[in-house]
């Protein structure tokens, strides 16, 4: 097998291991909901494969609910069920009209009733009720997004301009029990981070949201900056939450993946957070200091990197972090890198992510393209198009960060 044929059988069976399925099936094992209503809640990129999963399992027993993730992520109807697909990263109009069903359907419960939660990342653009206009909110989302802030820091803001997010969900569910069971996209696993906290409390503060907003120069309209001082709950007494898949099993899969190849494999680490570019540059480093050690090597890295908008090109953190690496391992027969987000979407593009080899870089300067200048116009997909080098897998039903790898072959 060739290198790249490596590159998809490690990302396929990442991928498949990563799915939340057995995740949401062993945290409903011995739950007992008693005699009240269940109603379904499901937020995010995995919010379908999660939902499918509890409604077999409590097949019969929900009275109704509702399944809110991004476009294209459906995979058909789920009765009793609403499927409601919206904006993501940025929320839109069926972003805010998903969520108002989302509450009038928990509204009337009483205490005996139990809002099933199902949480995935992606969720702080698809489920929100904004305390400020959806263009207010748009504008800053994108700015945020544009200047490269990770995103614990996007959501600390984020969850102040809500009335949905950092617990206040939660709160309007009440007096039902919330169960929440949650698919961690974020280093960590901070859980009031995770589709920015909607039912768990706030650790975050005023202060520190408007420490984001100073770090990274966003500009803010007067609602907005006032709606960032008003404090978020630090307490909720009716929420239960059991927290699922992370990154962690992602990188370990790949690991075994790799392994059952004929490779060595290596993880560096899985709280990778950096920039993109940097993180590519310094696969391609190790991937030059072995390339003749004549091991069969794979050195993996799971994460989530960030990226610096400057040009206004097409692409994702993945796509860049090839394409960076790939210069760095110009010339190279036996290296390559590839980089692929788990829910199948990296960046605005059709793109899990990308890969890259010691012929990339020539293939592009003989069609006229500098990889250099591919990254200053944030290009990367059309750059990779052009190599063969995007990895497409169409949405994948879950969401655990991202995975890195370099292969010596």
């Amino acid at each position: 097998m060739t290198l790249r044929e490596d590159a998809e059988t490690i990302m396929q069976k990442a991928i498949r291991a990563s799915l939340p399925d057995a995740a949401v099936a062993k945290a409903l094992e011995h739950k007992e909901f008693g005699t009240g209503k269940i109603v379904v809640v499901a937020i995010g990129k995995a919010a379908w494969q999660m939902a499918k999963t509890a409604v077999g399992i409590l097949d019969g027993r929900i009275s109704a609910g509702i399944v809110i993730t991004k476009y294209g992520h459906s995979k058909g109807e789920l009765a009793p069920l609403e499927i409601w697909e919206a904006g993501h990263p940025v929320p839109d109009e069926n972003s805010l009209k998903a969520t108002q069903r989302a509450i009038e359907l928990v509204r009337d419960l009483t205490e005996r009733d139990t809002v099933l939660f199902l949480i995935s990342g992606g969720g702080s653009a698809l489920f929100e009720k904004p305390l400020i206009s959806l263009k207010e909110l748009q504008d800053i989302t994108s700015d945020l997004l544009a200047s490269g802030a990770d995103i614990v820091s996007m959501n600390t803001v984020r969850k102040r301009l809500s009335s949905v997010k950092g617990g206040k969900f939660a709160r309007l569910c009440a007096p039902a029990h919330v169960y929440a069971i949650v698919l961690s996209d974020i280093i960590g696993d901070p859980l009031d981070m995770i589709a920015s906290g909607p039912a768990y409390p706030d650790s975050s503060t005023c202060e520190e949201a408007m420490e984001v907003i100073r770090k990274f120069k966003i500009m803010l309209p007067e609602d907005a900056e006032k709606a960032l001082r008003e404090e978020t709950p630090k307490t909720l007494d009716n929420v239960e939450t059991v927290i699922t898949g992370s990154v962690t099993e992602l990188a370990a899969a790949g690991q075994q993946a790799a392994e059952e190849l004929g490779y060595e494999p290596w993880l560096l680490t899985t709280s990778l957070n950096c920039q993109a570019k940097e993180a590519g540059s310094f696969l391609a480093a190790i991937g030059r200091q072995y390339a003749a050690s004549g091991k069969k090597m794979a050195v993996l890295a799971g994460g989530e990197t960030v990226v610096h908008l400057h040009g206004r090109g097409k692409g994702g953190r993945n796509q860049e972090i090839a394409l960076s690496a790939a210069d760095g391992i110009a010339g190279l027969d036996n290296v390559a890198v590839f980089s692929f987000g788990s829910d199948g979407t990296d960046g605005p593009t059709d793109a899990a992510g990308g890969y890259g080899d010691g012929h990339t870089k020539e293939k592009l300067l003989e069609q006229g393209l500098a990889i250099s200048d591919v990254l200053d116009k944030n290009d990367a997909y059309h750059a990779l198009e052009k190599t063969g080098g995007l990895l497409i897998t169409g949405a994948t039903g879950t969401n655990v960060n991202d995975l890195s790898v370099l292969l010596i072959g």
